[in-house]
């Protein structure tokens, strides 16, 4: 739990615009980012050869551009399931995500996780249901106190549903163990957080951009310009390995009976699976990861996979607008499975050369 007794007592509400802090630093690996990029299929060379993240300027690998995934998720339930516990993490929605970069995460940062709750929007009504719509803001931090990263995301909390305890008995069985914190347990969970004090919440400088080596020149595109089309498949083996990789632990995205119980089809692709693919096929067209300065996706369809047939994702992307001046352009993305949207938004911001 929270080290102070006004967390312990107060309600979410109360807890908005309040500054957290994981317990102890996140240490970037090298496998790690190794293995997170092959899980999103991201196939740059500066997230796999330290030589090729040398010719874009870094001394060792860069992180994909969702790798901070990792980061935010673990943060998310740890708020939830300690800090916010009027909420049951196992009746929450991702919905949306953003991610802002000051510069890539690299092999070797030690990264402090400071986390906000931005905002709860109550929602209520016969037509949607008792829902909290939960932004939490995560910045990461480098040793030299500069931001990397900033995380946006937001949350549906479903409020009132009553589960059934057959339906619970049955996820329990296929639930993966060790993903939700016991606050009755002795174990000091390293990713535990601590509510900070207003006088301990720092300002942090705004760092100098990274700046892109290779990518897209600014004089060949112009509003409108279509971005060549993508596809990808994927396939039940690659949805466990991403839930291991990430350590999501839903398993409507590897069990048959999980899915069902949940309304659903078919096992599915995580959204954050999805997301990271979307990245890979922007980076592709884009050529240098830093060249990402922001990227934000709305969650609005899933990707059903079957036992024994890869499932197909096609992306297409254009040019929403140019700052010949500045060197940078926004971006309309978009990603569909056998004919249904993925996404609601999809928008990146990057710069070009």
């Amino acid at each position: 739990m929270p080290e102070t007794a006004e967390a312990v007592t107060a309600t979410a509400a109360d807890l908005v615009g309040r500054h957290f802090r994981v317990r102890d630093h996140y240490d970037v690996g090298r496998e790690k980012i190794r293995e997170f990029a092959r899980a999103v299929r991201n196939d740059h060379p500066a997230h796999h050869r330290e030589d090729d993240a040398v010719k874009l300027g870094y001394a060792s690998l860069l992180a994909s551009p969702t790798f901070a995934s990792v980061i935010g998720a673990a943060t998310t339930r740890s708020l939830i399931g300690t800090v916010l516990t009027e909420y049951d993490v196992a009746q929450t929605l991702h919905i949306d995500q953003t991610f802002e970069y000051h510069r890539p995460i690299l092999a070797g940062d030690k990264l402090t996780v400071d986390v906000v709750v931005d905002s709860i929007r109550q929602r209520r009504g016969q037509e949607f249901g008792d829902n909290d719509f939960i932004t939490v803001k995560v910045t990461l931090i480098d040793a030299q106190s500069l931001p990397v990263l900033v995380s946006i995301t937001t949350i549906v909390a479903r409020l009132g549903t009553e589960l059934d305890p057959a339906a619970v008995a049955t996820m329990g069985g296929v639930v993966m163990h060790g993903h939700v914190e016991d606050p009755d347990s002795e174990f000091v969970n390293p990713a535990g957080l601590i509510l900070l004090a207003p006088e301990e919440v720092a300002e942090l400088a705004d760092p100098a951009p990274a700046r892109p080596v290779y990518t897209v020149p600014a004089d060949t595109l112009a509003a409108g310009t279509q971005l060549p089309a993508g596809k990808v498949h994927v396939t039940r083996g690659d949805l466990v390995n991403y839930a291991g990789v990430s350590g999501d632990p839903n398993p409507i995205h590897f069990s048959d009976t999980a899915a069902q119980l949940a309304g659903l089809p078919t096992v599915v692709a995580h959204g954050m699976l999805t997301m990271g693919l979307t990245a890979d096929y922007l980076v592709s067209w884009l050529g240098d990861p830093a060249a990402l300065t922001k990227f934000s996706v709305r969650f609005a369809g899933y990707v059903p996979v079957e036992p024994t047939a890869p499932t197909p994702i096609e992306f297409t992307g254009k040019v929403k607008s140019v700052d010949a001046e500045n060197g940078t352009a926004s971006l309309i993305l978009g990603a569909t499975s056998e004919g249904k949207k993925l996404f609601g938004r999809a928008v990146a911001e990057v710069r070009l050369s």
